[in-house]
């Protein structure tokens, strides 16, 4: 998950995309109507997905394509599976597939060259997407497959390698703006922690150590720092129900804070102290601040809007108001643009769909 990717409370992805001066995004409606009056770092929002949920939407290198998960059954998904979108064309269009079809899907990435897609799935361990989690009994979990692993496939769906072949999950694959590493989250160790690889999936090293989730990592614009989401469980009673769900292929995401390390692990630090969840964190052009999504100013759980905050937790800066869900942003490589998910102006229902959006300073 993450580039993650589960899905959250209601289950979604935003990410950011960026046009090359040949590419032409949509035109937004006239008066800017996907926009809410009061989100001034936005304008000209636009629509690219129509239906069900839409979520973890990464850049090509080359800005000129996505890659997406979605459920849409109108495309035959029974789960999450991955689709590649062309920007620039009409987005009521069934996208490109890219993954088999078998299994659930999740946390895709482009790999450098912009001719390769790697991402994290279940396939090995059968055709069927494996259940939905047991919340009956209240609980809101979020499953992390132990079959989940990661793939590359080419632009057109052909699975060309496999990353990781350990047992247990390893998924929420990202890759470093230099092209030379891929970060994810492994439960090898035991315990849900970050992993550097090179780019062909050699000289694997773990980067956090520390007991709780450590998931939805991203690389820093200039390749030297990782920006995350973690749980830190501090009562022995908390360390225990968070084991015990973990040894169930569980994890609890409501308390959740945004962290940053050097991408050997040193210089730990958290950066939010806000409660609640806070999560789907993605560095800033100016490599000092992060824009994430959290529910920490919402009466409601499943309230989520983005935020902004320095890498240092100050200047904190709510940037939507959906009164619903915002999440999943991430910003163009050339920082012009601003894509996420979100269940804005969606009629009242529950799909979940991708917006890009320029970025106001």
């Amino acid at each position: 998950m993450n580039r993650k990717s589960i899905y959250f409370f209601i289950l979604c992805t935003v990410f950011v995309l960026q046009c090359s001066p040949s590419m032409q995004i949509t035109k937004p409606q006239a008066g800017d109507t996907l926009r809410y009056p009061d989100e001034k770092h936005l304008k000209n929002v636009t629509q690219l997905t129509f239906g069900a949920n839409n979520a973890e939407a990464y850049w090509s290198f080359d800005s000129k394509q996505l890659t997406f998960q979605s459920d849409n059954p109108a495309w035959g998904n029974g789960c999450d599976q991955i689709f590649r979108l062309p920007l620039g064309g009409d987005y009521t269009k069934e996208p490109v597939h890219i993954s088999n079809g078998t299994g659930r899907t999740t946390c895709s990435y482009f790999m450098p060259g912009n001719k390769q897609i790697l991402f994290a799935s279940t396939q090995a361990a059968g055709k069927e997407c494996p259940p939905a989690p047991d919340r009956s009994s209240g609980k809101y979990v979020w499953a992390v497959y132990n079959s989940f692993d990661i793939y590359v496939s080419d632009l057109d769906g052909k699975q060309v390698k496999q990353l990781t072949n350990t047992p247990g999950y390893d998924a929420e694959a990202t890759v470093s703006p230099k092209g030379d590493k891929i970060v994810f989250t492994s439960v090898r160790n035991g315990d849900l922690d970050l992993y550097t690889m090179n780019i062909d999936g050699s000289n694997v090293k773990q980067v956090t150590n520390i007991l709780g989730y450590d998931g939805g990592a991203f690389f820093s614009p200039d390749g030297t720092k990782l920006v995350f989401r973690a749980s830190r469980p501090q009562t022995e009673d908390a360390k225990k129900e968070y084991l015990d769900l973990l040894h169930q292929d569980l994890v609890q995401p409501l308390n959740m804070e945004i962290f940053v390390c050097n991408m050997d692990g040193s210089n730990l630090h958290q950066v939010t102290h806000l409660g609640k969840a806070n999560w789907a964190p993605f560095y800033l052009p100016d490599n000092q601040h992060i824009i994430f999504s959290s529910n920490h100013a919402g009466t409601r759980g499943y309230s989520f809007n983005l935020f902004m905050i320095s890498e240092e937790g100050t200047g904190l800066e709510k940037i939507t108001s959906d009164k619903t869900f915002d999440a999943f942003p991430m910003f163009s490589p050339n920082g012009k643009y601003l894509v996420f998910a979100s269940n804005r102006f969606n009629g009242g229902g529950h799909d979940t769909n991708l917006f890009v959006a320029e970025w106001v300073k």
